[in-house]
């Protein structure tokens, strides 16, 4: 999420809810450094159409698993439109009972010692745009991790 329109969306919203120290990121040494979160992706290039194959994914995944046990203490997970949501839930497969669905802005508990994973809509252009995904829709989804994670202190 560097240089691109989804990038200027998500910092922006980010470093108003207290997430980043500024409210850009143009490359990679541009000085942004993230509070109480860490970016993760599922996939490692953009596809084509923004629509990745099951084979992608499934490439893909490794590093998304070997990145999440670097993290021991996560306590929030935000699941970046449907792709992300799928994506980690994949990763956790084992672990989680149910599958929640995908709704933006939902909360779920998925409980054995799991982080609550929270949904919002991608802040791609599509969805920005388009108003699917608004900047006071994708404040209050961080409104509420930041009060879970709150909570938690």
């Amino acid at each position: 999420f560097t240089g691109d329109p989804s990038a200027t969306f998500l910092m922006a919203a980010l470093h108003r809810a207290g997430f980043a120290n500024q409210p850009t990121s143009e490359h990679r040494d541009d000085g942004l450094r993230l509070h109480d979160a860490y970016i993760l992706a599922a996939l490692r290039c953009a596809p084509p159409n923004d629509r990745p194959t099951a084979r992608e994914m499934a490439q893909c995944r490794s590093f998304m698993e070997e990145e999440m046990g670097l993290l021991p203490n996560v306590r929030a997970v935000l699941a970046l439109g449907r792709i992300g949501f799928d994506a980690y839930l994949r990763t956790v497969a084992g672990l989680v009972g149910k599958r929640p669905p995908f709704r933006h802005g939902a909360r779920h508990d998925l409980g054995d010692g799991l982080p609550t994973l929270f949904a919002s809509y991608h802040p791609s252009p599509r969805n920005t745009n388009t108003g699917r995904l608004t900047a006071e829709a994708f404040a209050e989804v961080l409104a509420d991790i930041r009060e879970h994670l709150q909570a938690g202190s």
